[in-house]
């Protein structure tokens, strides 16, 4: 038996920092990886996938460049062996940087392999049992597979495996309408592809507010990008040279036929073979580990962080798993999962940057809402890059005077939206934000104006 005051399972984006952090502090700790270091984001998430993007946006920069005054002699080709290849050196430069980093660091032994419960807080990896003070589990997610007839029967790809191929679908069909599904589908249609984007539901990112979702809706049909919605009845075929979905929607054709399908309708964690039973650790319906708000498990001194515990699905999220943990062990603060404030963000050109309270969910909390809007046509900076499309929303609490929730679908948006977050932190009336003045030209100073213009939301 090998014994640590902390053993940590994965190394995703809470795992690392936490070693470091418990490392430095004199603990003796076991860092357990059974694949790549770094996790889902780094190698098949956030640094792949904008990796790629950022190649998208250029193929399309180019493809406009005619808006701008620029003429190109040729048209433009693109290079996915290059675009691969490129993506693979950011990728291996981040994943050997985590590794490294492990190694490296001082009262810390790595282990590869699988690891799995045997008993309260011990593990076994290999032929080696470990034990531990702390055990701290952040081993992520993989995509779900859903259970669609014809699945078995044809080859399909998903968020992981889209990251191997060095090639052009003619014709790439996406199942799921959400953000993977969409940021992969404007990616491959401006590289090259037809694409066709099914979704179940009635309307894209259901999640967001139907006024998000149509207007998303309208940027990936202007790139010609094909939407079908409310395909109810999903199948897969094999078909010559390709595959065919069945989609039974309300209108239009029943099938649609391409050269190849991704599966892109959510993701399930990594927790089905760590033994959890073995240390009375309880898991939701769905796989998720369950937790409290400072992340304890149901068994004593383990923890889960990350996508596993269900808490949320973000890099940032799990980072701030990390230091809401850290700073309960070893500063004695009391830190909780409900003290933050949701944010994120959908990589579609434009993206969309979300913070706080979408309409529907401030409906629900049954509050009394001003809400404040504006078309990104009216930014100036967005009119000077050419880029227009989307809109800014900003809702404040009308008793309280504080803002609750924005949306920036629009050039910079995913920067922009970040502006707030701090104000909302801080739970300061809307009008501290107003009466700030900002740089010109940005699209974040155009906020001020659209809280100068609340009006009760209908």
């Amino acid at each position: 038996m090998n014994h640590y005051d902390a053993i940590i399972i994965g190394t995703g984006q809470a795992g690392p920092p936490l070693a470091d952090r418990l490392a430095k502090a004199g603990k003796r700790v076991a860092v357990i990886e059974r694949g790549r270091f770094g996790g889902t984001c780094v190698n098949n998430g956030c640094t792949p996938t904008k990796t790629m993007i950022a190649s998208a946006y250029v193929a399309r920069l180019a493809q406009r460049g005619a808006d701008y005054g620029i003429e190109t002699v040729n048209p433009v080709k693109v290079d996915m062996p290059r675009v691969k290849a490129r993506k693979d050196a950011v990728v291996e430069g981040s994943r050997n940087s985590v590794e490294k980093w492990m190694s490296s660091l001082p009262n810390t032994t790595v282990y590869r392999g699988q690891a799995r419960f045997v008993g309260r807080r011990a593990v076994r990896v290999g032929s080696d049992t470990l034990e531990a003070e702390r055990v701290f589990i952040n081993v992520g997610g993989r995509p779900l597979v859903p259970n669609l007839p014809g699945a078995e029967r044809v080859s399909y790809l998903t968020s992981e495996t889209m990251m191997d191929i060095d090639f052009l679908p003619g014709h790439l069909i996406i199942v799921g309408g959400s953000y993977v599904g969409l940021e992969f589908g404007q990616m491959f249609r401006r590289f090259g592809s037809r694409v066709t984007i099914v979704e179940m539901a009635p309307r894209l990112i259901a999640r967001e507010d139907p006024d998000v979702s149509d207007a998303v809706k309208d940027i990936l049909a202007a790139e010609h990008i094909e939407i079908r919605l409310d395909a109810r009845c999903l199948a897969l075929e094999a078909a010559k040279d390709g595959v065919t979905v069945n989609v039974d929607c309300s209108s239009g054709a029943r099938t649609v036929t391409g050269t190849h399908v991704l599966l892109a309708v959510g993701r399930t964690p990594n927790t089905d073979d760590l033994g959890l039973p073995e240390a009375g650790i309880e898991t939701d319906a769905h796989g998720y580990i369950k937790v409290d708000d400072s992340l304890h498990t149901s068994a004593e001194n383990v923890y889960a962080l990350g996508d596993c515990n269900g808490r949320g699905a973000f890099t940032h999220t799990a980072y701030n798993d990390y230091e809401i943990v850290a700073d309960n062990l070893l500063n004695g603060a009391h830190r909780k999962v409900t003290d933050r404030i949701p944010i994120y963000a959908l990589y579609t050109d434009p993206p969309l940057g979300r913070v706080g309270l979408s309409d529907a969910e401030a409906r629900r909390e049954r509050r009394r809402v001003l809400a404040g809007r504006m078309p990104m046509n009216q930014v100036a900076r967005a009119r000077e890059k050419g880029e227009t499309q989307g809109f800014m929303k900003v809702l404040v609490d009308a008793t309280t005077r504080r803002i609750i929730g924005a949306a920036i679908l629009g050039v910079g948006g995913d920067e922009a939206v970040q502006s707030l977050v701090d104000a909302m932190y801080a739970q300061l009336p809307y009008t501290a934000v107003q009466q700030g003045v900002r740089i010109h030209p940005t699209v974040s100073e155009l906020i001020p104006t659209v809280l100068g213009e609340l009006a009760p939301l209908g």
